[in-house]
């Protein structure tokens, strides 16, 4: 009568363990302090009046990692930095608990400026960033053989000038050589080339998958997203997780199709960290647990929802009470 129950707790140690040991990292190559400020319009020839500034650690992986970490996974940043905007940024982030492992690199890490000016109106002036060096990039190679612990990798956003073009090859070949999986959100053409390797997962948006892949979807059209699913497992991808933006998502596992929305409107603030934050309420649930897709849609959608009401990732205070408005159905 007690064996089930001490199976389940001996089950419930070792899932204790293995994420005290297995780290999902995520790779942010070129970060940024975000500046978000809100006006009530903007127009040439006159001084602008802003209001509500917040600067925030930021880069894609980085919001990736800290969803992850709000989410109890143990998570570690990667990235280069540079000058007093990178050690903001690295002090921000170990501020809020999220080890940071930086590789350190000459000149000033970006900042980027967000302004929302009223209503469904944003301004976004994203910056190039610091430039890296090869010997930055043997820096990071080094570093990722050394990470006994990686579990998976993911890879997000856009790289600093001068990086080579077999960069994300090179990091790419060192995860696969570790044994662990990798992720991949980047808006680059040379995620056509990438999915070649194998990725756990990719995150394209719907203009990412026309603009990179040539391939068009109807958000209302669950036909053009199974032809589009089936191409792109093709091209050896294992799971997508494809974003509409307020519309919804659609996952796929190479053998169902899921999608998911909301049922409620939010008040938009900024959409910046959105995708980021609902990538990683996704792989909270998804990576450890592969069948809950449902529930890891659920707290995707209400992740994305709660943060696109907020400068940056905000405090999840809603999340909890969006996931009761998110509808989750089989496609196929």
């Amino acid at each position: 009568m007690r064996a089930a129950p001490r199976r389940a707790a001996r089950s419930f140690r070792i899932n204790r363990l293995r994420r005290r040991y297995e780290i999902i990292y995520t790779l942010t190559a070129n970060p940024a302090i975000d500046y978000n400020i809100a006006s009530d319009g903007l127009g040439p020839n006159r001084v602008t009046r802003t209001r509500d500034a917040v600067y925030t650690p930021n880069g894609k992986g980085l919001n990736v990692s800290f969803t992850l970490d709000h989410y109890g996974v143990p998570t570690t940043i990667l990235g280069f930095f540079a000058g007093f905007s990178g050690r903001f940024i690295v002090e921000g982030a170990e501020a809020l608990g999220v080890p940071v492992k930086p590789v350190w690199t000459d000149g000033i890490t970006r900042v980027n400026v967000f302004l929302n000016a009223g209503p469904d109106t944003e301004y976004n002036m994203v910056n190039a960033g610091a430039a890296v060096t090869p010997e930055n990039e043997a820096a990071l190679y080094e570093l990722i053989e050394g990470l006994d612990d990686l579990t998976c990798l993911v890879i997000s956003g856009s790289l600093p000038p001068n990086t080579s073009e077999d960069f994300l090859d090179e990091v790419i070949a060192r995860v696969k050589a570790k044994g662990a999986e990798f992720v991949l959100d980047i808006s680059s053409p040379k995620l056509a080339e990438l999915v070649a390797a194998g990725p756990l997962l990719i995150k394209p948006n719907d203009d990412e998958l026309r603009d990179i892949f040539g391939i068009e979807v109807d958000g209302e059209d669950d036909e053009s997203v199974v032809a589009a699913m089936r191409e792109l497992y093709g091209r050896g991808v294992k799971n997508v997780l494809l974003t509409l933006g307020g519309a919804g998502a659609y996952f796929s596992d190479g053998e169902h199709i899921w999608f998911a929305r909301r049922t409620f409107d939010v008040n938009l603030v900024s959409t910046v960290c959105a995708g980021d934050s609902s990538l990683a309420a996704f792989l909270s649930v998804w990576h450890d647990n592969p069948e809950k897709v449902e529930e890891a849609l659920t707290l995707s959608m209400a992740t994305g929802a709660n943060v696109v009401e907020c400068a940056g990732l905000g405090d999840f205070a809603r999340v909890e009470e969006y996931k009761k408005g998110i509808l989750v159905r089989q496609v196929a």
